[in-house]
């Protein structure tokens, strides 16, 4: 059986920005990022977005905690105060992640409150100073994720400027989701869907900064399609929700077709087997089954037997006592579906 340290790429974050798995409030936690690297060795997990005011003032470090298997892996900041952000990616940096990445993208009421998120595309001043900030703090790659506008921006005019000024601060890699914010009238949901895509301009970003490394972000939902934006000469691809809810679609087949390893090819029964000692570990530690398994439904997604996959381990790893023994009984069921 394989360890998580055979999994881990050990390569530059760069070249493991070719595809990336976005960060995604209460998904990809650690126990999340560890599933998807048994499924990948080479793709660059982002956490979830941290606030700096939680690290700085809050003192709430275990928020850095993640496995050493997990690498590449990158942490998100949230936050708008270049000091605080500074001291934040210290902290970030010291933990051992690759990279720190500021979130300039995220629409959420809770977050615009904080005067950080995608309102920050209508503060570019702040958002240089706290690049440049972070960056004088830290070794690591600082890099953003941003939107391509927001509310009433022309996203035309709005999203060259704002790599421009990135790329002059020095900030060479960036994530655009290829939808604008809105920023009033819709939802955090409705805003990953309502708005529409315009990956045609996300590419004409990649013909005018030739000197920075862009991946496109928003509705890439198969291997296939992020080959397709790698082939057309893009950088990078982020994927989101479909390496979530579909994560064997997206990173299976991934290490062979994106970096030329296909030392990966296994199979999902594999990941599940892989991923026993380290539910192992969890529990031994206090930790609840279904806090790793809650990450786990959608590995079968469309073979046979993934709905009484879903059903087990909705269920039954919720109850007390639950171990190992109720994620083999899963598999085993599918591997009876399948027979």
């Amino acid at each position: 059986m394989r360890t998580q340290a055979d999994y881990t790429a050990g390569a530059d974050v760069r070249t493991a920005a070719r595809l990336s798995v976005a960060p995604m409030m209460d998904w990809t936690d650690r126990h999340c990022r560890v599933f998807h690297r048994f499924m990948s060795r080479h793709a660059l997990l982002y956490t979830e977005m941290v606030t700096a005011p939680a690290l700085v003032r809050g003192g709430a470090l275990h928020l850095l905690d993640h496995d050493p298997g997990e690498h590449p892996v990158a942490l998100q900041l949230g936050g708008s105060d270049p000091s605080e952000l500074a001291e934040a990616a210290r902290l970030g940096a010291a933990a051992g992640y690759d990279e720190i990445n500021l979130n300039c993208g995220c629409p959420s009421d809770r977050v615009q409150s904080g005067t950080f998120g995608a309102v920050l595309m209508k503060n570019p001043d702040t958002v240089i100073r706290c690049v440049e900030a972070m960056q004088d703090a830290v070794d690591v790659d600082v890099t953003v994720k941003c939107r391509i506008g927001v509310d009433d921006q022309d996203p035309c005019v709005v999203l060259p400027e704002f790599l421009a000024r990135l790329g002059a601060a020095g900030c060479s890699r960036i994530s655009i989701h290829a939808r604008k914010a809105w920023l009033q009238g819709l939802s955090p949901k409705e805003n990953r869907d309502i708005p529409p895509l315009d990956y045609d301009l996300v590419m004409q970003m990649r013909g005018l900064f030739p000197h920075l490394h862009l991946s496109v972000n928003g509705g890439i939902g198969s291997l296939d399609q992020a080959v397709g934006f790698l082939d057309a000469g893009l950088d990078g691809v982020m994927v989101g929700r479909a390496a979530y809810h579909q994560p064997w679609d997206i990173l299976g087949e991934a290490d062979a077709r994106i970096w030329g390893d296909p030392q990966t090819r296994r199979g999902r029964e594999d990941v599940v087997r892989d991923m026993l000692p380290y539910i192992e570990r969890h529990l031994t530690r206090g930790g609840r089954l279904h806090q790793v398994t809650r990450h786990m439904l959608g590995l079968f997604a469309g073979c046979p037997g993934a709905r009484r996959w879903r059903q087990v381990l909705s269920t039954d790893t919720t109850r007390d006592g639950a171990g190992p023994a109720v994620v083999e009984r899963a598999l085993s069921e599918v591997a009876a579906r399948a027979a």
